[in-house]
């Protein structure tokens, strides 16, 4: 075996039982992982609030907002495997249950009983942007470790979030005679 053989499975991380090989090191696979499981958490938490919304909505926009909401949510709901491999592809471990799911998530429930379309709209598109921010953020961390691939997932997601943030934008939008 050669030194450089060698030294390259020295700083190889590796995760718990499953020991995913990558050559990253054991720094960078538990930032990029603390960073990726937090999205992976916020999406679950997007993806459940936007559908609860898409199954309780009532009123004269019903049927637009409806496929609006169950449009997104699909969407959404498409990024958590991805995150998920993701986080395992660079020797980490990603989330186990709804309760870490939980501990981790920012994106803020909406138990009430009814909620009025202006304002579904109006916290969706604010958890959206939110999301977006976040991505940046952890694309930062990505980026500091070189990890190219999570880099170009997370350039992929901020702007499907940024074209959810602003359907809902003018989904929401009181226009005047000119449509402005």
């Amino acid at each position: 075996m050669s030194q450089s053989h060698s030294k390259s499975q020295e700083t190889r991380a590796t995760s718990g039982a499953l020991g995913t090989p990558t050559d990253l090191s054991a720094t960078a696979t538990k930032e990029i992982s603390g960073a990726m499981n937090a999205i992976l958490a916020d999406v679950f938490a997007l993806y459940v609030k936007t559908k609860n919304f898409h199954w309780h909505l009532s009123g004269p926009h019903f049927r637009d907002y409806h496929l609006l909401f169950d449009e997104q949510a699909d969407q959404i709901f498409a990024m958590t495997d991805v995150i998920a491999e993701r986080i395992r592809k660079v020797g980490g471990a990603t989330l186990h249950s709804i309760g870490h799911i939980a501990r981790l998530k920012r994106v803020s429930d909406n138990d009430a009983d009814y909620v009025e379309p202006s304002d579904m709209l109006a916290e969706l598109r604010e958890d959206n942007k939110a999301l977006a921010a976040r991505l940046r953020e952890a694309h930062n961390v990505v980026e500091e470790f070189r990890d190219i691939a999570t880099a170009s997932l997370i350039e992929v997601w901020i702007d499907e979030t940024e074209r959810r943030t602003w359907f809902l934008y003018e989904a929401g939008r009181r226009s005047d005679s000119g449509g402005r």
